[in-house]
C-alpha cells in the first residue's frame, strides 16, 4: 500500500438547522494494487477536544513536520487504516462512540507513526509494507 495524503479538517454549518459543526473528518488518500482508493472518517469533534483521554498525545498539535503542524484530525483516517487493515474496502466510517476513538490510537507505535508522516512530508508518498509494524505487538 502507497500512502499519499492525509489530513483533516473541521466541518462547519452549510445551513443553520445542521450539526456539522459538531464534527471533524479525516481523510487517508493511497494506492493499492494500482488503484487509487480514499478513506473518509467522519467523528465527533469533541473526542479530539478531549484527545488526552482518546490518545497518547500531550498536545494537539502532536508533531511539527518540516515547520508544518500534524493535528490528530490529520491522522484520524490513517491511524484507522493502520490499525483496521479491513477498511481498504471502505470509503466511510463514522466513529460514533468514545471506545472506537480510544480504540483506534491504542497500541499504536507513535515514533513509527512520525517516521511514516515525516517520509510522507518529503516524498510525497510512502509505501507501508506492513500495517502491524505501526502497532504494538503484545510481547
Amino acid at each position: 500500500m502507497i500512502i499519499k495524503e492525509c489530513k483533516g479538517y473541521e466541518l462547519e454549518k452549510e445551513k443553520p438547522n445542521t450539526s456539522e459543526d459538531y464534527f471533524n473528518r479525516s481523510e487517508i488518500t493511497y494506492v493499492e494494487d494500482g488503484v487509487e482508493k480514499s478513506l473518509h472518517v467522519l467523528y465527533v469533534r469533541y473526542y479530539e477536544e478531549h484527545f488526552k483521554q482518546y490518545t497518547p498525545f500531550e498536545e494537539n498539535p502532536f508533531f511539527n513536520v518540516n515547520g508544518t503542524d500534524i493535528y490528530i484530525k490529520d491522522i484520524v483516517a490513517l491511524v484507522c487504516l493502520l490499525k483496521n487493515p479491513g477498511l481498504r474496502h471502505r470509503k466511510r466510517l463514522y466513529i460514533n462512540t468514545e471506545k472506537e476513538f480510544q480504540f483506534c490510537f491504542q497500541d499504536m507505535n507513535i515514533e513509527k507513526l512520525k517516521e511514516l508522516l515525516t517520509d510522507l512530508n518529503g516524498k510525497n508518498q510512502v509505501e507501508i509494507k506492513s500495517p502491524l509494524q505501526y502497532v504494538v505487538q503484545p510481547n
